[in-house]
């Protein structure tokens, strides 16, 4: 029996890959833990779970900094906003607290999410084997080719967060030298060839979820088809533009259409009856009853939605989404629309296409089933035992 431990930042779709890999490794015999931040981090793990908790004042306070963050900021000044005012804050409030972590737990092998640089950080520094948690395939390509000054000052950033804890040869802490898992495969990202041969693309990692959020199941209607439209967890409030239009593009398609909308109710005016607005949805249970989805191009929506052969709208709004979204389109999986500026007409035809073009669906199964074979859960775990 081996010790596992999971360092998560404070951000759901960072945390929810790693359950199902922590429940695989415990199914073998492993005892499996989780540092974070519990007021984030304990209601998306499963009960019974060990979590050992890392301060959470600061990221608290992190959080609220970024939830708020102007919504008109775009490509790299989003991207420098995102650095500066929360992952570099973030990884210097968490380095006590994992370090205590680590000493309590005593794990054999680490599992540090891309983005919590504090874990690496601990991780080199007592000498363990780890392994990165790839939750967005954004860093892994060449996201930065056009800006490499923006590449440069990321890496001057991480190297001097080293340097603060005294660490005379800094590297990538974005990426382990012993591990990469990435939860997306070759269909998405391309070819394989152009990767180091510890960077193992293993699919999303879907499992089952704990659902406590009721849904009007009978609202549903057999007879019409079903499209989903969610902006993520925290952006709603700054797409009130984008929802409104949606609302209006699928007005005239109430006769073949049902939309449900994933949003606070005061964030758009009431909608026809063919549209219900929810503030949440037990998306994984919805999806088998969908025939599209409309989001905004995060990585989790994206894969749960491919894992499922339903094509997509995208429509990126900042951070890793115009990449994830590039990957869509070029698998031919979905079509993408500009946030900002798409109309009623152009939304409505994005819609009805995917609906009525089977090119789509077919793409979106092709990728549902790259990841199948790549095998989630149970290859990462694989990869996993090999550091021990």
């Amino acid at each position: 029996m081996s010790r596992f431990l999971f360092v998560v930042p404070p951000l759901a779709g960072h945390t929810l890959p790693t359950v199902e890999v922590g429940r695989e490794l415990a199914d073998r015999g492993h005892l499996v833990a989780w540092a974070g931040h519990p007021t984030h981090i304990g209601p998306l793990l499963p009960a019974g779970v060990t979590l050992l908790p890392v301060d959470t004042n600061f990221g608290d306070g992190t959080l609220a900094k970024l939830r708020p963050r102007p919504h008109h900021l775009r490509g790299a000044a989003a991207f420098r906003f995102l650095w500066q005012e929360f992952l570099l804050p973030l990884a210097y409030s968490m380095v006590p607290g994992t370090t205590a972590a680590v000493d309590e737990f005593r794990p054999d092998v680490m599992v540090v999410d891309q983005q919590t640089l504090a874990g690496a950080l601990v991780a080199r520094r007592r000498g363990l084997p780890w392994a990165t948690s790839a939750t967005t395939s954004a860093e892994l390509t060449e996201q930065f080719a056009t800006m490499p000054r923006l590449a440069a000052w990321v890496r001057q950033c991480i190297d001097d967060f080293q340097f603060d804890f005294d660490v005379s040869e800094p590297v990538d802490l974005r990426f382990s030298d012993h591990l990469v898992l990435a939860f997306t495969t070759e269909a998405l990202v391309g070819p394989l060839s152009a990767f180091p041969g510890h960077y193992i693309f293993v699919g999303p990692s879907i499992g089952t979820r704990a659902n406590n959020v009721a849904f009007p199941w009978d609202w549903l209607d057999p007879a019409r088809r079903h499209v989903l439209v969610s902006l993520g967890t925290v952006n709603p409030a700054t797409g009130r533009r984008f929802l409104a239009t949606t609302v209006e593009a699928v007005a005239p398609l109430a006769e073949r259409l049902q939309v449900i909308l994933v949003a606070p109710h005061d964030v758009i005016d009431p909608p026809p009856d063919h549209v219900l607005v929810r503030e949440f949805v037990p998306q994984l249970d919805l999806l088998p009853f969908l025939d599209a989805v409309v989001c905004h191009a995060g990585h989790n929506t994206v894969c749960e939605t491919l894992a499922h052969g339903l094509p997509l709208v995208v429509a990126p709004i900042r951070d890793d989404q115009p990449v994830i979204a590039r990957q869509v389109t070029d698998a031919g999986a979905g079509l993408r629309v500009h946030f900002g500026r798409v109309g009623p007409t152009e939304l409505r035809n994005a819609v009805t296409t995917l609906l009525d073009d089977a090119s789509y669906r077919a793409a979106a199964q092709r990728v549902q089933a790259s990841f199948t074979t790549a095998g989630g859960a149970r290859t990462a775990a694989d990869h996993l035992e090999k550091l021990l």
